[in-house]
């Protein structure tokens, strides 16, 4: 990728729209997040649906003919439905690439005995239920953390709260970064302040949140966002493409997610489902270099944090029991 920072960014269709008087509004500096990865670097990337070493290893190999940089591979399966001889196939496979390895933990609302979560309300969504999902999270990211796993995604405000109290207590390592899901993302500044101070270091929010939502964010707090530049379609289906630049210069730091609609849904992933997981893994990355090349002429693909950084920086939380 070219260095753009020294190029004056432009709007799509800019050039043109003016010309014929109908340019935009200029934007207003005060929108722009005042925020930054501890690097410096205002955006990373993410792959995320990377069900397995076999699917790993295709998006390892369209990344480099592609030229696709990638900061994290995130899986959404669970630890739960992989051997540990996978996931050290995984952390390996990436630990030569210095890239970022996140897994899902434990049980969640649709893969247990609740129906709740299949009524028309969604009941409880997909957050762990009762002590026993707890657990079972609990579980997996003791497994995983002993493998050389280094980031566990979460769908549960509580198992969110345990693993940092665990973390803060030395009982999963000091450096293991905790991703929120786009299954329970805030959608207000308030929530996602919570979620920052009960121990996320990454958090996901829906697709649908507006320019000005971000601004709003990015006001009462600096952890990293993370969002689906193409959101899978039971998450919405939304495609963000054109806004990439601005998403940045409003939600810095940022994770770009690089999703996929119209595929058919593959969790919980086994060996029946491997020609479409395969596949749509290899689209994803080509997703990423569409929306990348987009940010290259537009001239705002500068700000790249580096390769191989992962740690979110200095984030503020609530006190821990004693």
């Amino acid at each position: 990728m070219t260095d753009a920072s020294a190029t004056a960014p432009r709007r799509p269709g800019e050039q043109v729209l003016t010309a014929l008087g109908l340019g935009a509004p200029a934007l207003d500096p005060a929108d722009a997040s005042a925020h930054s990865f501890p690097d410096g670097g205002r955006w990373r990337t993410e792959i995320p649906s990377c069900e397995g070493p076999e699917a790993l290893s295709v998006v390892l190999k369209e990344s480099a003919r592609l030229d696709v940089p990638i900061h994290r591979i995130s899986q959404g399966s669970g630890v739960w439905m992989l051997t540990d001889a996978e996931i050290t196939e995984m952390v390996e496979a990436t630990a030569e690439r210095d890239i970022e390895l996140c897994l899902f933990t434990g049980p969640r609302g649709t893969w247990d005995t609740g129906g709740s979560v299949r009524s028309d309300s969604r009941g409880a969504g997909l957050r762990a239920r009762g002590h026993d999902a707890v657990a079972g999270c609990v579980e997996d990211a003791l497994r995983a953390t002993e493998l050389g796993v280094k980031c566990l995604l979460v769908a549960d405000e509580g198992v969110l709260w345990t693993l940092h109290r665990a973390r803060i207590a030395g009982l999963i390592p000091a450096d293991t970064t905790l991703k929120v899901s786009a299954l329970i993302g805030p959608v207000n500044p308030a929530s996602f302040a919570v979620y920052e101070r009960l121990g996320a270091d990454s958090i996901n929010v829906p697709s649908d949140l507006t320019l000005d939502h971000l601004t709003e964010i990015r006001r009462v707090s600096g952890a990293p966002m993370d969002m689906y530049i193409e959101a899978p379609d039971d998450l919405g289906g939304y495609v963000r493409m054109y806004e990439v630049a601005e998403l940045i210069r409003r939600g810095a730091p940022l994770y770009l997610k690089f999703g996929l609609s119209k595929a058919p849904g593959i969790y919980p992933y086994g060996h029946h489902l491997r020609d479409v997981t395969l596949a749509t893994a290899r689209e994803r990355v080509r997703r990423g270099r569409l929306a990348l090349d987009l940010l290259e002429r537009h001239g705002a693909a500068g700000h790249m944090a580096p390769l191989g950084s992962r740690l979110p920086g200095s984030l503020r939380r609530f006190d821990t029991p004693a």
